[in-house]
């Protein structure tokens, strides 16, 4: 099975791509690896890690994967944690504080035993992070893994919880500009797809097509897509907005395809918003989808046109890889991870306003050679830059760091 999994993605990327990994895991054998996020389901973390697990254990690593859970006080807690460290400020009580802290202790006593055993431990955003205070005393390895754009914090959230992190042994960010000053060594390493996953994967033709009788879309209309949760950061009703002005000079119908997660109690919200800003436009269709509608989600990528994801605050954005991938040109908001991905005139636009959005939208559907060669350029950078093997490499390379020690070259044998 090992070998079959590691075949399929040497398909993709190429021999030399996995021999590599293999020669970097091969230092790594006996190490124990333990992941611990706050969802098992929505999300980017939550699908990152369903790829990443099993590759590291193809890999010959014992990987564990971990999920803390709550009620919804608690994750209403770190929700608006989360929406501070974005940058907007919060009613920050010793309250909410006591809420976090004592369901943080409570996690731990169920996952002590894998916490302590594991070599390598990798704690996912804020949620679980006040884990590390209950093992003052720990001769393994603690990373905290941040997704969030940290850029501009709201200050007295960040005060508290930098000093959780000060006590990890490193810290992990997806792009220079998110992070912060910390005294352990801080890597970055971008999210990633995986081209094996349901959500990536070729499909058949007729698969695709059937989205249009699915969910009653005209096929005589090009597709303009948002993949998100229903999240104000993503900017839903702005899509809306951008949405209605274009169409006032060409025929398209926008799809925004949402879906709730776990540790995200603001969804529901949010989505009566949305559907309060569609008024039932007839080319507007609003479709709120499982955790688990990864084919659907893949054919609505493959039958648009064009992509937005047009957010104003944005870790990284996995619906921008899904869609390059799949040889789309994607508009999407001029912050966080987004501009890693998007290289403006090239695999897709930047925008920071509807009135930007809905003039990309009209030069992509009126220019279709140019709108196919952004396309192209897009599904190129992807392979090259933001697939699962070159993150899991990223973090062999970390680990290896910790295990050769501070040595300027790391000796791989082959194989």
């Amino acid at each position: 099975m090992n070998n079959d999994l590691l075949a399929r993605y040497e398909n993709i990327v190429g021999p030399d791509v996995v021999e590599q990994l293999r020669q970097m895991a091969s230092r790594l054998k006996e190490a124990r690896v333990l992941h611990v996020n706050s969802t098992r389901y929505g999300g980017g973390v939550a699908e990152i890690l369903r790829s990443m697990v099993p590759l590291m254990e193809a890999l010959g690593l014992s990987v564990r994967w971990e999920v803390i859970s709550g009620d919804d006080t608690f994750f209403q807690v770190t929700k608006s944690f989360h929406n501070a460290l974005q940058g907007f400020p919060i009613e920050f009580t010793e309250k909410a504080i006591k809420i976090y802290e004592e369901n943080n202790r409570k996690e731990f006593e169920k996952l002590e035993k894998f916490l302590r055993e594991a070599d390598f431990v990798f704690i996912h955003d804020p949620q679980p992070a006040f884990l590390i205070k209950f093992m003052p005393e720990r001769k393994n390895r603690w990373i905290w893994r941040c997704h969030i754009d940290l850029s501009r914090p709201y200050r007295p959230v960040w005060r508290y919880l930098k000093n959780i992190v000060v006590d990890y042994d490193a810290s992990i960010f997806s792009m220079p500009d998110f992070t912060q000053p910390l005294p352990q060594p801080q890597y970055i390493i971008p999210p990633s797809i995986d081209p094996l996953t349901e959500k990536n994967m070729e499909l058949p033709p007729e698969e695709i097509k059937s989205v249009y009788d699915r969910f009653g879309l005209d096929p005589a209309k090009p597709i303009v897509l948002q993949v998100s949760r229903f999240d104000r950061f993503k900017d839903p009703v702005g899509v809306i907005r951008a949405a209605l002005l274009a169409m006032k000079f060409l025929p398209f119908q926008l799809v925004y395809a949402g879906g709730g997660a776990a540790d995200d109690p603001e969804g529901e919200i949010v989505y009566q918003e949305v559907l309060a800003a569609a008024k039932d436009h007839p080319d507007i269709h609003i479709l709120y989808l499982p955790p688990d509608a990864h084919r659907t989600i893949n054919a609505l990528q493959r039958a648009a046109q064009v992509v937005l994801q047009k957010s104003i605050k944005e870790g990284f954005g996995l619906t921008v890889t899904e869609a390059m991938w799949k040889y789309k040109p994607v508009i999407g908001g001029d912050t966080g991870g987004i501009r890693l991905q998007v290289v403006n005139h090239h695999t897709g636009f930047l925008v920071h306003t509807p009135e930007g959005a809905a003039l990309r939208i009209r030069y992509l559907l009126f220019y279709q050679d140019k709108c196919y060669e952004m396309g192209q350029k897009a599904h190129q950078f992807v392979k090259e830059n933001f697939l699962i093997t070159r993150h899991v490499r990223d973090y062999l390379s970390l680990m290896l760091a910790f295990v050769c020690g501070n040595g300027e070259r790391i000796e791989l044998e082959a194989l």
